[in-house]
């Protein structure tokens, strides 16, 4: 291969990295691999519409003072996703502040930020986060085109499943379709004698094409155990006083709740619930949860001897049912994250051998066509047919 072709070939790659790492992290509700921001709260470090490389918490949960992360805030703007720089660290967790702040975000309403409210960290080399300049500006012109796409196509089929990350499946699926149809149809017979004389290797290649569809199905499947799942954070008040409610506890003693655990999917889910900070236990720690129902466990809270207010949190995790519950377990005793690589191989592995066995391993030419004139569709047509 060619310096040139090598290259290319690259620049490819690194383009289907970009768009598959944007893509998830507004399917997934947080920034895998790149993030950006939206105000000048980090200025100069991060300007309104930069970029970063972000990298979850799951693979490396190892914050200091110094480091810029990304938070599930309480507070600021109305809670959500924020990327501010840890400055200190309390008993209670860390304090957050915008490089452009004069004030912490502690100064402010927002409680001190706990490990499991954090999502992502900045990567940063030599103590300087780096920097994409205008990755977000990019991304949210491209996001504001694509929503008042997906708006436009359910106004127009009355379909609210064109909607969200759904609909985004759907939309670029079907755009697949229409391209490779156009290029089966419209295009057959065009210039034949001269794309005769062309190289029989150009084209496009169809384990991309295939390869592609493949990744539309693991990312759809990786947002179905994704999204539900995340940390849950319950408010308890510890009290000199007894109460109906659950949350609010007598001082130095714990209380249970039910905890409803739904599967919206038609594919049973494998459920971990695990306490992401002290004075939680939960009951069962697994469940499976058959497809569109519900199943529930119970949290017990447990409140300081000190009265006052204190957060407690819950991680869900949530695999697809596809393998062996004690393959589930190994998996998930060796890291999270593992069991969903694990899935989504089982699940697009085989589609994509599949669509290879049907396809072919050849190219797919939108001018270079077969002497007789024969489209690939039509002689798949021929031999399943």
């Amino acid at each position: 291969m060619s310096p040139r072709r090598m290259l290319s070939v690259a620049g490819e790659v690194l383009a289907i990295v970009v768009v598959v790492a944007l893509v998830a992290g507004q399917a997934l509700g947080y920034p895998v691999l790149l993030g950006f921001v939206e105000t000048g709260s980090m200025e100069p470090t991060l300007n309104p519409g930069d970029g970063f490389v972000a990298i979850p918490t799951a693979i490396d949960g190892d914050v200091e003072e110094g480091d810029v992360i990304v938070f599930r805030a309480e507070q600021i703007q109305g809670g959500g996703l924020t990327t501010h720089r840890i400055v200190g660290e309390t008993e209670r967790g860390y304090v957050t502040r915008g490089d452009a702040n004069p004030f912490t975000d502690q100064d402010g309403n927002e409680p001190p930020v706990k490990d499991a409210q954090i999502v992502a960290k900045a990567w940063q080399v030599g103590g300087s986060v780096v920097v994409i300049p205008h990755l977000g500006t990019a991304v949210m012109g491209l996001q504001s085109a694509v929503t008042d796409t997906q708006r436009t196509l359910a106004s127009v089929t009355g379909s609210r499943s064109l909607l969200g990350t759904q609909g985004l499946t759907y939309l670029l699926l079907g755009l697949s379709v229409l391209l490779y149809l156009f290029d089966l149809f419209v295009t057959d017979g065009t210039d034949r004698d001269r794309s005769r004389s062309r190289s029989r290797d150009r084209g496009l290649s169809s384990r991309v094409i295939v390869a592609g569809l493949a990744a539309l199905i693991v990312l759809t499947a990786t947002a179905s155990m994704v999204v539900p799942a995340g940390t849950q954070e319950f408010g308890v008040v510890s009290a000199d006083f007894d109460s109906k409610n659950p949350t609010i506890i007598r001082q130095g003693t714990a209380e249970s709740l039910t905890y409803r655990v739904p599967n919206a999917g038609v594919v049973p889910v494998v459920v971990y619930l695990t306490p992401a900070s002290e004075g939680v236990e939960t009951t069962p720690e697994r469940l499976r949860v058959p497809g569109r129902s519900s199943a529930n466990a119970t949290l017990t809270l447990s409140a300081p001897p000190e009265t006052g207010y204190y957060r407690r949190y819950v991680s869900e995790y949530r695999y697809l049912a596809v393998l062996p519950p004690s393959v589930i377990d190994a998996c998930y005793r060796v890291h999270p994250w593992l069991p969903i690589f694990v899935v989504d191989a089982v699940i697009g592995v085989p589609f994509y051998l599949f669509g290879m066995s049907l396809v072919g391993s050849g190219r797919l030419r939108s001018r270079s066509r077969s002497r007789d004139g024969v489209s690939t569709l039509r002689r798949l047509l021929r031999r399943y047919g």
